[in-house]
């Protein structure tokens, strides 16, 4: 093989490998994330509500079905946070 070739295979082979290790950290950084209802301001949740199917379409600050997507852990510590819809 020419050393051209060689280069270039080495460095397919590498971006190869790198893919697909990020393709498995990806769920694993999903896990790390909840749903935190009842924190967002208007306009500023992260997905449907019950009333809505669009994010960015709370009506008010602090609407119990509205969720924000936070780390874990942090939603109880955030007042008026919570991972259950209400």
């Amino acid at each position: 093989m020419k050393k051209s070739n060689l280069a270039v295979t080495a460095a397919v082979t590498g971006l190869l490998a790198l893919g697909g290790t990020m393709l498995t950290a990806a769920p694993a950084f999903a896990a790390e994330k909840e749903k935190c209802y009842g924190v967002s301001k208007a306009g500023k949740n992260d997905c449907a509500t019950k009333t809505s199917s669009c994010a960015g379409t709370a009506k008010e600050d602090n609407q119990t079905d509205a969720f924000v997507v936070v780390p874990k852990g942090l939603c109880g510590k955030l007042t008026g946070g919570s991972t259950q819809s209400s």
